[in-house]
């Protein structure tokens, strides 16, 4: 019984420890933390000079960072009006149907990037579907064709 007994008291310490030591941990992080430690508006304004994929990478971070992006939707704004200047008639439709600006550009950034290499003629030479490159395509509605069919005839 004694040695149960010593068990117990050696795993309960452990615990203390083990707890102690991750509040300390917890601490240091929050004290390193400006996300935690600034005002909100100082926050933002730092996260705002981030390009899209520094914010993308920012955002996971850590929780804190996450939260602080993720729910800051005017961070987004101004990346999708870049990407509006390829895909307007997306963003526009996107806007009307509510959706916040971070859930926009996640819809059509990387139709953006489709979209403008075929309206710039980047792949006007192209004989076939399989000289495509598999990788960046998207698929794209109609009226995206039609706009790049437009362009091609245009050239």
């Amino acid at each position: 019984m004694k040695k149960n007994s010593k068990r117990n008291h050696a795993s309960r310490v452990s615990d203390i420890e083990l707890n102690s030591v991750d509040a300390e941990k917890e601490k240091k992080e929050c004290q390193n933390n400006f996300v935690e430690l600034l005002p909100p508006e100082v926050t933002f304004k730092i996260f705002s000079q981030l390009d899209i994929r520094s914010l993308c990478r920012a955002s996971v971070t850590c929780r804190s960072w996450n939260h602080a992006i993720r729910h800051s939707d005017s961070l987004w704004k101004p990346h999708c009006l870049t990407v509006r200047a390829v895909c307007q008639r997306e963003i526009d439709d996107d806007l009307e149907s509510g959706y916040p600006w971070r859930v926009i550009l996640l819809r059509n950034y990387q139709k953006s990037k489709v979209k403008h290499e075929w309206l710039t003629g980047r792949y006007s030479n192209i004989c076939s579907p399989i000289s495509l490159p598999e990788k960046i395509m998207y698929p794209m509605d109609a009226d995206t064709w039609g706009e790049i069919l437009e362009a091609e005839l245009e050239r």
